[in-house]
């Protein structure tokens, strides 16, 4: 009987390199800092609306510069006007880094034989291409200490544009009120605010309901934001009705809206608590809605002008007389004009829909639902103007 043979095992592959799995973990940390933990399909998305905002910037400067009825149709002259629409966010000099890099890019390596003294054959290599690289690479630093510094300015801006808002509703006698603002950039031109004006008689007082919506977006129209609130808070401590107010806020407007161009859509009301008499006017702004506990719906309309085109503008005011269970829902055009991917708007019968499905909740819940349909209607769509909604529900 022969001996059993013995089974040799196969050799153990060699031990890993520690410093290959070092480098490993190292590079895993790099990209995680530079990603910010953001998957491949985020990261696409985050650039897919980059791309589609430069395009529409670009796009912009490009249509002014050539308007559709005298534009020359043909590639060369469309690419000739998108790189002057691209060169003109540049200064002067940076255009020329710009020129100079992109030209030593398109170089071709140039390369010469020669022999020296002692007569060996050199060989010299010109390579333009670095050149070029390091030119652009001094451009991007420049332009990123450009947004740095912006984006810092507008960070204080949008801490200013806080202070100037409520940071919670405040507490008024048969009212329970919520509110919510999504700037479409850093900061807005959309304002909202709820805060007692004294009475006539002592101890007693009324409240002033305001959403405006200041034409434009960004800086410009945070700044006149700013401007509205100061003149509405400035005035309201006046001894004056309603309409005298709106008119002298109009007139303010007027000399800070250029013409006109810089105007303001706003709905100024005044509420008071005793008789839940709701006093309003209303300046051009979307239409606020009545939503009666019954199911009945009724439009606040009765107004003008939004404020800053006529310096002499005339405007009516109304009232509504407000229930128990009865609600009040004061927005800014960027709610029902938001679009989705398809360029279909949100619009008010979906607005309408939400507000009914939740009229037996609280406001804070239903202006929470209302962002939620919106959001998914929306999508991934970026946002293209402020979004500012008011709700009240009277006790």
């Amino acid at each position: 009987m022969s001996a059993p043979q013995r089974q040799i095992a196969p050799p153990s592959p060699p031990p890993r390199p520690r410093h290959r799995s070092q480098f490993l973990v190292e590079l895993d940390r790099f990209w995680l800092r530079v990603t910010e933990g953001l998957e491949i399909s985020q990261l696409w998305k985050q650039f897919s609306a980059d791309a589609r905002a430069s395009f529409r910037l670009y796009r912009r400067d490009f249509d002014a510069r050539a308007p559709q009825e005298g534009r020359r149709h043909g590639f060369l002259h469309t690419a000739q006007e998108l790189i002057w629409a691209i060169l003109g966010k540049l200064t002067p000099a940076r255009r020329v880094l710009l020129l100079f890099g992109l030209l030593f890019l398109l170089f071709p390596t140039a390369s010469n034989d020669y022999q020296d003294s002692s007569d060996k054959a050199r060989f010299v290599e010109l390579d333009f291409h670095f050149a070029g690289g390091a030119l652009l690479f001094v451009l991007l630093m420049l332009e990123i200490a450009d947004r740095v510094v912006m984006k810092r300015d507008l960070e204080i801006a949008r801490d200013i544009q806080r202070w100037l808002l409520p940071a919670s509703p405040p507490k008024v006698p048969g009212l329970d009120i919520a509110f919510a603002t999504r700037p479409a950039n850093t900061v807005a031109g959309d304002y909202y605010d709820v805060f007692a004006r004294p009475g006539s008689d002592p101890g007693a007082s009324s409240y002033l309901l305001a959403v405006a919506d200041v034409a434009g977006k960004s800086i410009p129209a945070a700044l006149l934001m700013a401007t509205f609130q100061a003149s509405l808070k400035t005035l309201s401590e006046t001894p004056c009705s309603l309409l005298e107010l709106v008119a002298g806020m109009n007139r303010y407007a007027c000399t800070n809206s250029q013409d006109g161009l810089r105007f303001t859509t706003a709905f100024v009301g005044e509420f008071d608590p005793g008789t839940r008499k709701l006093t309003y006017v209303n300046a051009g702004h979307n239409e606020p809605i009545v939503l009666r506990k019954a199911g009945a719906v009724e439009r606040l309309s009765a107004g003008g002008l939004p404020l800053g085109i006529l310096g002499d503008a005339v405007y009516e005011s109304d009232a509504v007389t407000v229930d128990s269970g009865d609600w009040l829902v004061i927005f800014t055009d960027g709610l029902v004009e938001a679009v989705n991917a398809q360029d279909e708007e949100y619009g008010e019968p979906r607005l309408f829909e939400a507000l009914k499905l939740n009229v037996n909740t609280t406001p804070s819940v239903m202006l929470q639902r209302v962002m939620t349909l919106l959001d998914a209607f929306v999508g991934v769509t970026p946002q293209h103007d402020d979004v500012t909604c008011l709700l009240l529900r009277v006790d």
